[in-house]
């Protein structure tokens, strides 16, 4: 089985987690769980944003509006489906004694975010208003 479909499968059965390595400090795997945590708090963020420009700027050209909402609530899509993935890799690899894994997430997400805020910052400079 590789290794994405029993990562994929351990979302639905944490408890099958334990069948791997050893029982890592739980300090460890509470700071795990915190991290899944922001990144979920994260996704709700994100998705609340994409709410509030398609509902609270009704004055934008509507494909603006909705371009800036879809790609908001797309990341926290993503967002919160790489939370869970994340968080099964990492208890994994700590179990395991592995490196923790790294990731271009961030960055993308990271880039995702700016560029929806460059947009917003151009629509509120010059106003794009109109339907």
């Amino acid at each position: 089985m590789s290794d994405f479909v029993q990562s994929l499968r351990l979302w639905f059965a944490p408890q099958r987690v334990r069948d791997e390595g050893e029982t890592p400090d739980y300090r460890f795997s509470l700071a795990n769980e915190r991290t899944f945590l922001a990144w979920i708090r994260t996704a709700l963020a994100l998705v609340g944003g994409g709410f509030a420009v398609d509902q609270f700027l009704p004055d934008l050209r509507w494909g603006v509006r909705v371009g800036l909402a879809l790609a908001l609530l797309a990341a926290g899509v993503l967002c919160a489906l790489r939370a869970v993935n994340h968080w099964v890799r990492c208890e994994r690899a700590m179990r395991r004694g592995e490196d923790l894994p790294v990731s271009r997430f961030p960055a993308v997400l990271s880039l995702v975010v700016a560029v929806v805020a460059l947009t917003m910052v151009v629509v509120v400079l010059f106003g794009w208003a109109g339907r």
